[in-house]
């Protein structure tokens, strides 16, 4: 956010308002949609998941172009291989925790091994949903593929960002993960369409030089609130959306750290090599500031409503804002530490 005098002014990219919701889920078969009607290489395929919007159209419009292997997701992972072999730019569809537990030695030999060019998508993510039950739910997705060479791991915000990141996923030439939360819940949007997305890039959502909140995924917006309600107490939070998890644009971290002093993190996933991990690995070794990750510590997820589950593991707007105070604290100690030495 740009102050001009007394007024604040939101990025160009930047909806006045967040009060529309959509489905990420939604916005990436559009999106699918869209690259499938101009280039006939793309191929959707499902483990055990429901095509969405993408299904009806792709069986109607490429009835040799959709694929849906059952519960086979291992299979999945590897015949996705076999396709970007013969010229072909599959996407692949299942539950996160699936394609982990089951498909991780075929992302790591089969796909990234050999860079081959196919994209991931993994279907509800996080713990923010509980319908399903705990079973289902991944903590663990980011900080086992951050640790596998070769990936590039996508984590959308928003619809808009959703479409973007999954057009640029075909674009790029190589294997992508792209992170998704829970496909039947909406979700606030965040960007105008016109929004610019890039690969590797850091999105600034709000300025500010006291303190900087680095988010990914559904979180953002969370994130988002709490700067703008700082504001009223002079204090002013740089937000940045953190959409490439890897590789982590590490130049506006570094300058987040540098400019503000002070770090909160902030992910619907686990804290241990998470983006608070990536976060606290390289300021540890560059530039190191006060610190608090938001995220799920080493636990596992629970059932539960949306709300719930943010109150529950101290993800929700309130928490967030918690550890901004701790942190300014932190910061403050540390300055005077600094100034009495």
């Amino acid at each position: 956010m740009i102050t001009r005098g007394d007024r604040a002014v939101k990025p160009q990219y930047l909806r006045e308002m967040r009060d529309e919701y959509e489905s990420m889920y939604s916005a990436h078969n559009r999106a699918l949609i869209q690259l499938a009607r101009r280039d006939n290489r793309v191929i959707t395929c499902y483990g055990d998941f429901p095509a969405g919007e993408a299904g009806e159209i792709f069986q109607k419009e490429f009835p040799d172009r959709i694929i849906d292997v059952g519960i086979a997701e291992g299979h999945l992972i590897t015949s996705a291989a076999g396709l970007s072999n013969a010229g072909f730019i599959p996407f692949t569809h299942c539950h996160c925790l699936f394609a982990l537990g089951l498909g991780y030695n075929q992302i790591r030999h089969h796909v990234a091994y050999d860079k081959r060019n196919v994209k991931i998508v993994l279907c509800n993510s996080g713990i923010i949903w509980g319908d399903i039950g705990p079973s289902h739910l991944a903590v663990e997705d980011l900080p086992a593929l951050r640790a596998i060479p070769n990936l590039t791991i996508l984590s959308p915000s928003d619809s808009i960002s959703t479409e973007k990141a999954t057009i640029a996923a075909a674009q790029y030439v190589g294997p992508v993960i792209i992170r998704l939360p829970f496909i039947n819940a909406t979700y606030p949007t965040i960007y105008q369409n016109d929004f610019i997305y890039e690969i590797g890039k850091a999105f600034p959502l709000h300025k500010g030089n006291d303190v900087a909140i680095i988010a990914t995924g559904i979180l953002v917006s969370e994130a988002l609130a709490v700067a703008e309600e700082f504001e009223h107490d002079s204090i002013q939070v740089r937000v940045l959306d953190m959409q490439t998890i890897k590789p982590l644009d590490e130049e506006a971290v570094i300058m987040a750290a540098r400019e503000t002093e002070a770090i909160v993190t902030v992910e619907d996933g686990s804290i241990l090599g998470g983006l608070g991990g990536a976060v606290a690995e390289l300021i540890s070794e560059t530039h190191p500031v006060p610190m608090r990750r938001i995220g799920i510590k080493d636990q596992f997820g629970e059932s539960g409503k949306g709300e719930e589950i943010k109150e529950h593991y101290a993800l929700s707007a309130k928490c967030i804002a918690y550890a901004v105070r701790e942190v300014l604290r932190a910061k403050k100690s540390e300055l005077k530490r600094k100034r009495d030495r």
